[in-house]
């Protein structure tokens, strides 16, 4: 396993280096550095953060959005420190600066992508609540990093949407699958080493590397710990109701392991109908 995951490294490493995206970016270095010293100085974070004014009034955005719900609204970046806590802030500039790490590109595909990932991370996270096992942020953050790898490996290959259009849509084929025939390498592996990169904690960069694989939730990988087999679960149930809603197509791993997955968040089918119909209602109203 660990022979394994080093040489998807070495060659997911020498992918990102040769599309010229910097592995971490500093403001994110530091504030790991403060989080986990023994005695983090809010006041020089919240410098930090302030530093990078669309990075402070992205947050201050995302804080006081119902996501949070918060009764008291933050009007700066400490109070938004003494309101959530240094770790959900971390999560939060964590996933915007994932966004502001990619160039601006004005296509359809890199909307969707956006679009999906900040959809599947709010469903996840809204459905930590009655999977009590999942740390709210930490699912959010999953859900925003998961298919990462694809900008990337889009920015490398100018023929990527279009190779997993046509090739995948009338192969019956993965998308992992296409992407080793055309890449040489999938997003998941990509997703894996960029995390790793930014620091994302071991469960969820395992997760975003095993996502696709269906013998994870099948219990052929018993490396994987229980944290990140839930995480696995947790993304393909919240991008099911997702697809649910906008009326598309059930994805193949749903149908293959969707029983799996419900499993290992000990929901039931009844159970995850019901949190599926309210989130619906939710996403209507958004």
């Amino acid at each position: 396993m660990q022979q394994d995951l080093a040489a998807i490294d070495q060659e997911a490493e020498r992918l990102v280096k040769s599309i010229g995206i910097p592995p971490c970016p500093a403001i994110l270095t530091s504030l790991v550095r403060e989080m986990r010293s023994d005695d983090p100085d809010f006041t020089r974070i919240a410098k930090l953060i302030s530093s990078d004014v669309g990075l402070a009034a992205a947050m201050l955005k995302t804080v006081n959005s119902p996501f949070y719900g918060l009764s008291t609204k933050a009007t700066t970046v400490q109070q938004a420190l003494v309101l959530l806590g240094l770790r959900t802030v971390t999560h939060l500039v964590t996933g915007l600066l994932l966004r502001q790490a990619f160039p601006v590109a004005n296509c359809k595909f890199m909307e969707r992508f956006w679009d999906m990932s900040a959809n599947v991370a709010a469903i996840a996270a809204q459905l930590t609540r009655q999977v009590k096992s999942v740390n709210r942020d930490e699912a959010y953050t999953f859900g925003l990093f998961r298919d990462c790898g694809m900008p990337l490996l889009m920015l490398k290959f100018a023929d990527y949407a279009r190779a997993l259009a046509t090739m995948g849509a009338h192969s019956g084929r993965s998308v992992s699958e296409v992407e080793e025939e055309y890449c040489g390498i999938d997003h998941a592996q990509i997703g894996h080493y960029l995390a790793k990169s930014w620091h994302l904690s071991e469960q969820v960069c395992l997760a975003i590397l095993w996502h696709h694989d269906p013998s994870a939730l099948a219990g052929d990988r018993p490396e994987l710990p229980a944290a990140s087999l839930r995480l696995i679960a947790l993304g393909m149930a919240a991008e099911h109701v997702l697809r649910t809603y906008r009326d598309e197509p059930v994805a193949a791993e749903w149908q293959q392991s969707g029983t799996l997955a419900l499993g290992h968040l000990d929901l039931s089918e009844a159970d995850f109908a019901d949190f599926s119909e309210a989130a619906q209602q939710v996403l209507a109203h958004n």
